[in-house]
């Protein structure tokens, strides 16, 4: 029987329990517990708003979304939303989920710590940016109930999350310290990686060789 928490079903199809087993495998118990409040807030977040949403396939991007940090699923050069969003689509390719939905579950994740731009696509996709926000820096969190709010922490407690989180970005970005320009992730290396130095714009366009 699956689980129940704040009034939102924990979706317990094979699909949704081979995404978990992998974010219990090679994520951490942070990253596993971070990625079901993520489900959860967002989820909170659309019933707030009255939206109809494909619960399977927004979990399943739940667990993946910060999957790109992981040994497992980073790769050399690219965001690692990016990574995240190409593990969830071979994940749900593999278990015969078509272009369409393995594609909105890419999007998802790959938009889901940009501003704004999410906001304006499908339900899945917006929450996506919700359902993290609310959980890592508390936007959003007013459109969940205090009661619920209890639920979800009691069911999946933070801990010491405020600093895990920030080494589990460090960890899973260190060695490709580029792709964090343009992003807050520059901010997260900026705090916890030393002798970091971040990319200001201004400096590309002056170094630009077609001259000023």
């Amino acid at each position: 029987m699956s689980e129940i928490v704040a009034g939102i079903r924990i979706p317990d199809s094979k699909l949704a329990r081979e995404a978990t087993d992998l974010v219990r495998e090679h994520g951490t118990p942070l990253l596993l517990a971070h990625s079901q409040r993520v489900y959860l807030f967002g989820a909170i977040q659309g019933r707030h708003r009255g939206w109809t949403i494909d619960h399977e396939l927004f979990y399943v991007g739940a667990m993946f979304h910060d999957m790109g940090l992981t040994a497992k699923y980073r790769s050399r050069d690219h965001r690692f939303e990016v990574d995240g969003a190409n593990a969830a689509r071979d994940f749900l390719r593999a278990n015969g989920i078509g272009e369409g939905p393995a594609e909105l579950v890419w999007d998802s994740i790959a938009l889901h710590t940009t501003l704004e731009i999410p906001w304006h696509k499908r339900p899945e996709i917006a929450l996506m940016n919700g359902g993290t926000a609310a959980d890592v820096i508390g936007r959003g969190i007013d459109e969940i109930p205090a009661a619920d709010r209890e639920a979800i922490l009691a069911a999946y407690p933070r801990g010491d999350f405020a600093c895990g989180i920030i080494r589990a970005f460090v960890d899973g970005l260190a060695h490709r310290p580029a792709t964090a320009f343009g992003t807050f992730n520059a901010d997260l290396l900026e705090r916890g990686l030393p002798g970091y130095h971040r990319t200001n714009f201004c400096d590309l366009i002056d170094a630009n060789p077609l001259g000023g």
